[in-house]
């Protein structure tokens, strides 16, 4: 076993795509875990698909390297603050912190975010300032920005002496002054072991370990993963189990696993700081304590914020339902979300009245459309509800609503529109400053339901130059309605095959989302109407055969491009009587109800509930 002294446990947080799961691939590499014909893939630790898709990370994961005869355990952590729930729980786990900064861009709002949740834990910082080759890098700027974001954030007169470490994590290097060009990772593993702290805790106490994480495994079953505070902990070991009402549960330790580079490799036993992963607790939760069954002495369990979306889970009753995906079943997908809970600590499902309905609570859109993107690769199929923020109640009963602090990166000429559309959802400019030749930034307080389905918008605007990013800023009173979609859709008039002929009569009604040959059903939204009503449009329609010879001016009509949108696109346009149908196939919107007659009832049902 590696000595308490010897150890270190470290999270690299930073902002999407600054580099963070890129260093650690550098730094696997340079420790020496790969043999040197091996074939590494790049961003080794991203090994989800959708992690490999989309480029972020979403699980945080370990790993460990070994330098002169130290082992650093490294957590990866997410950037986005959708998925701080994972942030907050791995933070638990080490001692100090690595935050990485583009040398470019500079703090963002989600380092910002992750970075006062680890102040407050106490931990040790240590800054890199990555990707020092940008043309376009100001490296004293960033620098000087980071210190003011420390201050802002209450740091410590301790932690605000952290060291820098200036890197190029795409080429493996790092140097501790810019005029030395670095060569490789060694002054940043010096500078790790050097400045970060070794674990506390004493060996030869009673057992404590607070499980961070858990796991399935198709060979031992269910694993959990946390750090050992103290004590040691064996195979064949009889421990208690403290839950998070206090109760207590014998267990029988399984097998025990440490990290070693990517792998879990078996030990008989881990000590005090270690990293552990043990088998053996079928039912074991995040959050609880394994620990000594003589002396138990319990942990506090992992506290995290509060969910600020919610959204309606329903089962697919659509009449295309159960066409292409292999689960279908209330009980198949409420056994599904109830298991994503277990391990998705920020996620909150509940039952309704309904066998069919679940009201889903996330940290935000990309948080709940990776939960649905998940599903729909496993085969389930599902319609869910347009995403409402959750209020809370104030001290002295008035509505407060969650707020985000959003940052956009514009080019100039596009600084009016983007004021007036945030302007439109009670958007508050707060600061104001160039980013760059022609590029300005903003920095807005604005309502969490005034950003959904505003990235579509603000790309539109910017015919894709904007770059966004927001985190969660608090809770503050009603700001007041805001419209989200000024236009009505075309809703299919009956049930058939969307024609060439069909399409053709409807296009200058509006955008088109179907292509000829897409099966439709009454009730489903095949396009966007250029004014606010909504209409219905028979897209299933064929042209009658006559005696007649056809015109050849016929023969040049062309259909313009439909629109196709992603799951996030989607859920942004939904409006308040609409759902959408997911399958392992298609994305589809439709009207919750499809009967004409029913939606114009429901329609008068709800004018004269406002009337009143």
């Amino acid at each position: 076993m590696t000595s308490i002294n010897e150890m270190r446990n470290i999270a690299i947080i930073a902002h999407v795509d600054h580099g963070k799961t890129t260093l650690v691939d550098g730094m696997l590499k340079q420790s020496g875990i790969f043999r040197e014909n091996q074939v590494v893939q790049e961003r080794v630790m991203d090994s989800n698909d959708l992690e490999k898709e989309r480029g972020i990370t979403i699980l945080a994961k370990n790993t460990s390297v070994r330098y002169q005869g130290y082992k650093i355990n490294i957590v990866d952590t997410p950037g986005h603050s959708d998925f701080g729930g994972e942030v907050e729980r791995v933070l638990k786990m080490v001692d100090g912190v690595l935050l990485l900064v583009d040398a470019s861009e500079g703090p963002m709002p989600q380092t910002r975010f992750v970075l006062r949740k680890a102040l407050e834990l106490n931990l040790v910082p240590v800054v890199v300032v990555n990707k020092i080759d940008r043309p376009d890098s100001r490296i004293n700027e960033v620098i000087d920005e980071i210190y003011e974001l420390f201050f802002e954030l209450g740091a410590s007169e301790e932690q605000l002496e952290f060291p820098v470490v200036y890197a190029i994590a795409r080429a493996g290097k790092s140097t501790l002054d810019l005029d030395v060009p670095g060569t490789d990772l060694k002054p940043l593993f010096e500078t790790i072991i050097n400045n970060f702290p070794a674990p506390k805790g004493d060996p030869e106490g009673p057992l404590q370990m607070l499980v961070n994480n858990t796991e399935y495994d198709n060979y031992i079953g269910r694993i959990a993963v946390g750090r050992i505070s103290q004590g040691s902990i064996a195979g064949g070991m009889n421990v208690v189990v403290s839950d998070h009402e206090g109760k207590l549960k014998s267990y029988r330790i399984g097998r025990v696993y440490v990290y070693e580079g990517l792998e879990r490799v078996e030990v008989p036993r881990a000590s005090c700081g270690e990293i552990a992963v043990v088998s053996g607790l079928e039912d074991i939760k995040i959050g609880e304590t394994i620990t000594d069954k003589e002396n138990p002495a319990p942990l506090p369990p992992i506290t995290v914020d509060e969910p600020t979306l919610e959204m309606t889970f329903v089962v697919n009753d659509s009449p295309f339902a159960g066409q292409e995906g292999d689960h279908i079943t209330s009980r198949k997908l409420r056994a599904r979300l109830h298991k994503e809970m277990e391990k998705n600590v920020s996620l909150r499902v509940q039952d309704t009245e309904s066998p069919d309905v679940w009201k889903v609570a996330g940290r935000g859109e990309l948080h709940l459309s990776i939960l649905i993107e998940t599903m729909r690769r496993e085969g389930y199929e599902l319609q869910v509800s347009k995403p409402e923020v959750i209020y809370k109640k104030g001290p002295d009963g008035e509505l407060l609503e969650p707020m985000e602090m959003l940052l956009v990166d514009i080019p100039e000429d596009k600084m009016g529109p983007v004021m007036e559309m945030l302007g439109n959802r009670k958007g508050e400019m707060v600061n104001m400053g160039p980013n760059g030749p022609g590029q300005l930034r903003l920095e807005f307080k604005v309502p969490a339901r005034g950003l959904i389905g505003f990235r579509s918008q603000l790309l539109s605007e910017t015919r894709g130059l904007a770059i966004m990013n927001h985190t969660f800023l608090g809770h503050e009173p009603f700001k007041g309605e805001i419209k989200r979609r000024y236009q009505g859709v075309l809703i299919a008039f009956e049930s058939g095959e969307a024609t060439f002929y069909g399409l053709n009569s409807v296009q200058d009604r509006g955008t088109l989302f179907v292509t000829p040959g897409t099966k439709v059903y009454e009730g489903m939204v095949v396009g966007e109407h250029v004014r606010e009503q909504d209409i219905e449009v028979n897209i299933c329609k064929k042209k009658q055969l006559t005696n007649h010879r056809a015109s050849t001016a016929e023969a040049t009509v062309k259909l313009e491009e439909a629109r196709v949108m992603s799951l996030e696109e989607a859920l942004e346009y939904l409006s308040d009587d609409e759902l959408l149908e997911v399958t392992p196939q298609s994305l589809r919107i439709r009207k919750k109800f499809l009967d004409k007659n029913e939606r114009a009832r429901a329609k008068k049902q709800a004018a004269q509930a406002s009337a009143v």
